[in-house]
């Protein structure tokens, strides 16, 4: 059975949503829902850096899949949570959420676009002490 896969390839390749996070001068990360050959979404999370020695990037790609959203969200939230309150308790991290503005300023480009930082609220099934039985280790 012949098909012709060039539609669906370049289906597979665009995003349905993409979201950009400048991090730094050299760091920007990807947040991108695309579709699999079943129709179904992934993220995929990508981490760009520019190269000091040319005018190149490095890239790093995480591909997420449903299944996994959940127990990912909680294992982030935890392991920020635990830098936040039990390493870093008196450091101001909200002393960074003046990027978000320079961001969208920059990303805006006479669209209007709101400032404010989004905020994920996640429940967790399971207790949070330290669950490593969600979480593979490597």
């Amino acid at each position: 059975m012949a098909y012709d896969n060039n539609n669906q390839q370049e289906r597979n390749n665009d995003s349905i949503f993409s979201k950009r996070l400048k991090a730094g001068k050299r760091r920007t990360y990807f947040f991108d829902v695309k579709t699999t050959r079943g129709n179904d979404y992934f993220l995929t999370i990508t981490e760009s850096k520019k190269r000091f020695n040319d005018n190149g990037y490095d890239r790093h790609k995480v591909f997420l899949y449903k299944e996994d959203f959940n127990k990912f969200l909680n294992a982030l939230t935890e392991t920020i949570n635990y830098v936040k309150t039990e390493l870093m308790p008196d450091f101001d991290f909200d002393a960074y959420n003046h990027d978000y503005v320079q961001e969208d300023q920059d990303d805006a480009e006479g669209a209007e676009i709101s400032a404010a930082p989004v905020t994920v609220s996640v429940e967790a099934s399971t207790p949070s002490s330290h669950a490593a039985d969600d979480v593979d280790k490597w």
